[in-house]
């Protein structure tokens, strides 16, 4: 009997059933025979498999490693961690485990699933959808809501007696009912509201009020209003109080003796106005060798021992956060403002660095060790410049202007190694004991500010090197790369403002535009757009250098009163924290408590400058307000007012005296028949002609350069980014 011949196998389908293997979701990787087993081809010869397989590994589709075969597509991947939303809608997701493929998740507005910011959610990451703004997902289930509370205020009172309120946690788009509770309201209360069921996209929220906070229009609440608004922890623990009092009031003498006695040392501080938690003093002295600089920063963590409950407490606030006229400590004022403030003229424990340069301004050595000191004087920023200037007197005079030689060589230094720095002003809005604005005062980042800050981040960046030369784990302060397409979108910007930039620009070429840039009035303009393209700093225990500063080695050491993680670098360089400690956990709740703090001080110093906005036109109705263009879209232009740094935006359609074409290269707005250019850096004039500060609105009139009204137009009014970044210098 002849034999029966073998069927041949056919390829091109044996091809698709492997291929479609690998395109599966979670495919691991397989050897020859665990394919066979898995796809049910024991009978398909292994020389034909391979076969095949080589094919896929022709065209891409998968790769072979040591004999295992693996898809090189990207499968979709799941999630878990803490939204943080946007006030336009979108949010980020730092994920609880994070990778360096998945640092930060972006969620589009309309992805979100309802949540709101500080929830954690599960979301699906999608790997075909990578943006500027990094991986891109969609929040698939809310695993736990952030809150069962949130602050409210009453907009609308419907005919049929229901009461809206305005939730900013959850947007101005998103109807909330609040339930009647036999309590008359009236719009513009502000309320603290308890959530009885969350809505969905299509569905109201409901709440109940829990209690009452006062009324839009009395300032006194503001900051009470935005503690409930951003979940900032105010109140302490009545066991972290009783913990605080057993310190006493003084150093104790058994302490001082442990350590090595700096009181005869001349040191003294030098901080703004309002503060009282000084966290530096600073030593220098000068002789034949160089400038020996000494850097002494409290010695908090003699007090906040690890675990308890001041401990605890500190971590979950992570950083102090100042309101205009308050400030909401990380530390109980009993520490914060007396027993590790270094006030002069008292015994104070600190930990102090001490610095040896040579007269160009070159680290030759360092000494790190606890001490005791006592400060000389307390000086602020305005007296310390009026003795440089010779306009007041002091026994310190030459030690500042010692000061300032070293100042200058450590700048020249960063200068050189493509740090970028902008000098630029503060705006600060005054406020009286009742919260109202009083005016506003323009702080000069002068000489005594700048050596403040080089003396910090010399301290800073020797720490982070020293405890990385020792083999020590720790929380840097990071700082990426920007992403290319924003810095390309910049130099479009710089040169709308008539500036140029060479075609590759380094960090010094930066530098130089905004050396020039600073000298003109419009410079500080340029600067907000550079500031705002540039990715946020943060705290990670993965190096990755730090971009602003041009440094390799940097983290957060001198300011531990107002910041946790200064705390922790303290503790890991004094060999007393616990290796049980999750370095990443710590820095990522500390960068996302940072961002939450900038956020509610954002909104309240929004709030005031609207208040001292509506009080100039009540006084003037028809004041007329200085404004620049900052930015132009094909849709309109954003404007800031000169006076309040407030942003402003006019709607293209507003402008009806002309049809504008935009001009996306050269950024700005063209009217066709006028030639009216509307370009960043033109200066404008606007008319207010309404307010809403339930909504934090306001509506102007755009004039004509003869004065006279163009068009009425909305536009939100918002912090301006300049402030937003630079409200804080040690939060480098």
């Amino acid at each position: 009997m002849a034999k029966k011949k073998k069927k041949k196998p056919n390829i091109g389908s044996l091809l698709k059933i492997v291929k479609e293997h690998f395109r599966g979701k979670n495919c691991k990787s397989k050897s020859i025979f665990e394919l066979k087993k898995t796809l049910g081809m024991d009978h398909i010869d292994e020389e034909v498999l391979k076969e095949i397989l080589d094919i896929l590994i022709d065209e891409g589709t998968i790769v072979c490693d040591e004999g295992r075969y693996q898809s090189t597509a990207k499968s979709e991947q799941t999630v878990k961690g803490i939204l943080r939303v946007h006030p336009k809608g979108f949010g980020f997701l730092q994920s609880d485990t994070p990778s360096p493929d998945l640092k930060e998740i972006f969620i589009p507005k309309h992805l979100t699933f309802h949540a709101v910011d500080g929830d954690l959610v599960e979301v699906l990451v999608n790997p075909d959808v990578v943006s500027e703004k990094g991986p891109e997902g969609k929040v698939t289930a809310i695993l736990k809501r952030s809150r069962s509370h949130m602050a409210g205020i009453i907009k609308t009172i419907t005919s049929n007696g229901q009461y809206l309120a305005y939730v900013p946690l959850l947007g101005a788009r998103k109807k909330v009912v609040v339930e009647h509770t036999g309590d008359e309201l009236q719009i513009g209360d502000r309320l603290v509201l308890e959530v009885v069921e969350w809505g969905s996209e299509s569905s109201e929220t409901v709440c109940k009020m829990s209690h009452y906070l006062g009324h839009i229009s009395d300032p006194s609440c503001d900051v009470t209003a935005a503690i409930e608004e951003f979940g900032i922890r105010s109140d302490f623990p009545q066991e972290v109080l009783e913990e605080v009092a057993s310190f006493g009031t003084t150093v104790s003498s058994s302490e001082v003796k442990k350590r090595k006695d700096l009181r005869d040392l001349e040191c003294f501080t030098i901080d703004p106005t309002t503060a009282k938690d000084f966290d530096d003093a600073i030593s220098l002295t000068k002789d034949q060798q160089g400038y020996h600089l000494g850097v002494h920063i409290a010695d908090v963590s003699h007090y906040v021992s690890l675990g308890s409950s001041l401990d605890e407490e500190a971590l979950k606030r992570c950083n102090s956060t100042y309101f205009p006229g308050k400030c909401i400590p990380m530390l109980p004022s009993e520490l914060s403002d007396n027993l590790c403030s270094l006030k002069p003229n008292l015994n104070r424990l600190t930990s102090s660095v001490f610095m040896d340069f040579d007269f160009q301004g070159n680290l030759q050595k360092y000494q790190i060790f606890r001490s005791v000191i006592k400060s000389k004087k307390r000086f602020t920023y305005r007296q310390a410049k009026e003795v440089l200037d010779g306009k007041s007197s002091s026994p310190h005079k030459e030690t500042l202007e010692t000061m300032v030689e070293l100042c200058l060589l450590l700048k020249k230094h960063r200068y050189e190694r493509g740090s970028i720095e902008f000098a630029m002003p503060e705006l600060v809005v005054l406020i009286d004991e009742k919260g109202n604005p009083t005016g506003t005062e323009y702080i000069e980042y002068d000489i005594t500010h700048q050596l403040v800050e080089e003396f910090m981040l010399k301290t800073n960046e020797v720490i982070a090197k020293h405890l990385s030369s020792i083999g020590k784990d720790l929380t840097y302060r990071v700082h990426d790369e920007p992403a290319e397409e924003n810095l390309k979108e910049f130099a479009e910007l710089a040169r709308a403002f008539g500036f140029e930039l060479p075609k590759e620009p380094s960090s010094r070429d930066y530098q130089v535009l905004f050396d020039k840039a600073l000298e003109t009035e419009l410079g500080s303009y340029l600067a907000t757009g550079f500031i705002r393209r540039m990715r946020l700093a943060t705290y990670s225990p993965n190096n990755i250098g730090h971009y602003g500063l041009a440094l390799t080695h940097y983290c957060h050491f001198t300011s531990p009163i107002r910041r946790y993680i200064d705390l922790i670098i303290h503790r890991i360089l004094f060999g007393e924290i616990d290796e049980k400690t999750n370095l990443a956990e710590i820095a990522l709740h500390c960068s996302e408590q940072e961002r939450l703090s900038a956020k509610a001080e954002g909104s309240v110093l929004v709030l005031k400058k609207l208040r001292y906005l509506s009080e100039i036109v009540r006084k003037d109705p028809y004041h007329v307000f200085e404004a620049v263009v900052t930015k132009v879209k094909n849709f309109g232009f954003y404007f800031e007012l000169m006076e309040l740094m407030l942003e402003g935006f006019v709607h293209v359609s507003s402008l009806e005296n002309d049809f504008f074409v935009f001009e996306e290269r050269a950024m700005r707005l063209r009217g066709r028949h006028t030639n009216t250019l509307y370009f960043p850096g033109k200066k404008i004039q606007v008319r207010l002609t309404r307010m809403d500060l339930i909504l934090m609105e306001t509506d102007w009139e755009l004039l004509s350069e003869d004065g006279t009204p163009l068009k009425f137009t909305r536009t939100p009014s918002k912090k301006s980014n300049i402030q937003k970044k630079f409200k804080g210098r040690k939060k480098r």
